[in-house]
């Protein structure tokens, strides 16, 4: 007798757990051989209102963490995913790419993460500022973290895009409600598996896989989202976003890159998901000597 196989069930991560979907449906998207890569939750606005929540309670205590503890975790993640590399490479060669181009992503991602760990304590220094300005002050510029960003991910990497654009949002001290790849989610999914065992807390990343078509409206209208990056090139997309971020001011920003090359990684992707504030500090001239109070 022909055994049938049993097809696995894939959760969505939100703050920092695996819960199924809100409203209980799944899909089962085929990859290039026609063949089912697996039962996967079609997250609805509940699922992406309740990672919202959690990227919010997460927000405080990540963004007041040292820079350079911000880095040692996204090295770690780095760490685990070297780990499972193997995995991954059997995950992108199922959903439909070679072994070799499913290689050099997987090794590409990790050296992307260990990238932007490296600028986590030393990207505020490069794009901070001293004004100049016309009274007796100190005027200085510097980067804060912008809060809940949308991160809605490209539809030509399962992998590389993703991680392309999570680690600079995190970096900078953000947390994030990612929109996983609809047709290739796996990767994704086991990224969530890689995040629950470095260090990461819960809430920092959540991830939704589904139909991101259902999924963006009601992301990009919360009013708790601060700001929205995109990989693609779809005009009805950017349109919707450019709309809904006039109903709160979010900032939107549309990467337009291939992934695979070592130019898509830029300190600018952290600057992009920041505040810049400007503080005054004033100066006392003491016997001709100047000091500040």
């Amino acid at each position: 007798m022909e055994r049938l196989e049993v097809l696995k069930t894939y959760k969505i991560y939100i703050g920092g757990k695996f819960p199924r979907t809100e409203s209980g449906r799944y899909y089962t998207p085929l990859n290039s051989n026609g063949k089912q890569i697996g039962n996967i939750c079609l997250s609805s606005r509940k699922d992406v209102r309740n990672a919202v929540v959690a990227a919010r309670k997460a927000f405080g205590g990540w963004s007041e963490r040292a820079a350079f503890n911000r880095g040692q975790i996204l090295y770690r993640i780095a760490e685990m995913l070297e780990g499972r590399k193997s995995q991954f490479v059997d995950e992108l060669v199922f959903q439909g790419a070679t072994k070799k181009n499913a290689e050099k992503e997987v090794l590409m991602a990790i050296d992307r993460l260990i990238y932007y760990a490296g600028w986590c304590d030393k990207y505020t220094q490069v794009l901070g500022s001293v004004n100049p300005v016309a009274s007796s002050h100190f005027n200085f510029s510097v980067h804060e973290a912008m809060g809940v960003v949308g991160v809605v991910t490209d539809i030509e990497t399962s992998l590389i895009g993703l991680v392309s654009l999570v680690a600079p949002v995190i970096a900078g001290g953000n947390t994030c409600v990612v929109l996983a790849n609809e047709k290739m989610p796996l990767c994704a999914i086991t990224f969530a598996e890689v995040l629950s065992t470095s260090d990461v807390p819960g809430g920092v990343i959540n991830i939704l896989t589904g139909a991101q078509k259902e999924m963006l409206t009601p992301l990009a209208n919360h009013m708790d989202v601060n700001g929205i990056v995109y990989s693609g090139t779809d005009a009805a997309v950017v349109k919707e976003l450019e709309e809904s971020a006039a109903l709160n001011m979010k900032r939107i920003r549309v990467y337009d890159k291939n992934w695979m090359d070592i130019e898509a990684q830029d300190l600018y992707q952290i600057a992009d998901v920041q505040e810049v504030k400007t503080t005054w500090h004033p100066i006392e001239n003491i016997g001709g000597a100047t000091s500040s109070y």
